[in-house]
């Protein structure tokens, strides 16, 4: 008997739980980094798009995918960690992943700088109801009544808090619920593309960020973006500049801590993992944001998208910790192989 089919067997002899403890560990670890490096760099982005006022969101999206291609290729070089090289296979493995990587990363960037911290976040959730249709008709996945209850809440608060927005933004909106299409798409077609015996997790972050860099380049310059960065007048602010590559930096992990939190769990409990980290971003936006318009309607609305999104968040991560019924007569003739 082989040292894995020992392991194998201790596990099934012994406690149901222990077996499945590192993985339990694993989902709970990838869901926290997720929602810290999300929430880091909502906060960074907000002071670099608006406190600054840097008009230039696809060059920061650029930023952040050079330092990706960066950090992953010398981690390569390095043997930290492994991807495939390069083949012809490999665009049509991805696709549509790079399409939906800088839609996701543009439409983000540009309705961040458009809308109220509470606002974007509210606005996000719908990420959850599209993420569900989308892991629904792909992966032909089930949930229950009371999981889609939750997501009508969730929608329900977000109309309540959008139709009360007193400080209404047209194109805001446009993006915001383009992000969230963009999202939804890339969360559930990345769990799709995520087989380690091809790409793995590391190959589609990699190959992703390279596949789109120039195309995004390109359209920084033909949108004049390109133009407005560098003549931005802060490139010589030190802080400015520390919390452009903080940004950067916060990017590349943003996209590891997404596909690892979907490669552990699914891309429904990354988007509902977005929901709770959402809560803080939403509540600190009306403290310290300081382009929050208070009106009541607003805050009702807020409170019960923020309330649907925690009891899906509940339900969708209690459901996933419940022990799974251990098959007691597939185990004896396991163990006597």
């Amino acid at each position: 008997m082989t040292a894995a089919c020992q392991a194998e067997a201790e596990g099934a002899g012994g406690e149901p739980g222990a077996a499945r403890l590192p993985s339990r560990v694993a989902r709970l670890l990838s869901a926290l980094f997720y929602g810290t490096c999300s929430f880091l760099l909502v906060l960074v982005n907000k002071a670099l798009l608006t406190s600054y006022g840097f008009p230039s969101p696809i060059f920061l999206g650029i930023g952040q995918m050079a330092a990706t291609i960066m950090i992953l290729y010398v981690s390569k070089l390095n043997k930290i960690i492994h991807f495939p090289d390069f083949d012809r296979k490999i665009p049509v493995k991805l696709f549509p992943l790079p399409l939906l990587y800088v839609g996701n990363h543009i439409s983000g960037l540009s309705s961040t700088s458009k809308l109220s911290l509470p606002m974007f976040t509210v606005l996000r959730k719908f990420t959850i109801p599209l993420t569900l249709l989308l892991e629904t008709i792909i992966l032909g996945k089930q949930y229950s009544l009371n999981i889609i209850v939750s997501v009508f809440a969730i929608i329900l608060g977000a109309f309540i808090a959008a139709g009360s927005d007193l400080a209404f933004n047209l194109e805001g909106y446009i993006f915001v619920f383009l992000n969230d299409i963009f999202t939804a798409a890339n969360g559930v077609y990345t769990k799709q593309k995520m087989d380690p015996k091809e790409l793995g997790k590391y190959g589609v972050l990699f190959y992703n960020a390279c596949f789109m860099i120039l195309p995004a380049l390109l359209i920084s310059v033909s949108t004049g973006d390109l133009r407005q960065a560098t003549e931005f007048n802060q490139w010589k602010n030190v802080l400015f500049i520390l919390q452009f590559l903080l940004s950067c930096f916060l990017g590349f992990l943003l996209m590891y801590s997404t596909v690892l939190c979907s490669y552990y769990n699914s891309a429904l409990t990354t988007a509902v993992v977005g929901a709770i980290k959402n809560v803080s971003v939403a509540y600190i936006g009306m403290l310290i944001g300081g382009d929050y318009i208070f009106s009541l309607l607003n805050f009702v609305g807020l409170n019960i998208c923020m309330a649907g999104g925690l009891r899906y968040s509940f339900l969708t991560l209690s459901s996933q910790l419940k022990p799974k019924p251990v098959d007691e007569e597939n185990i004896r003739l396991d163990l006597k192989s």
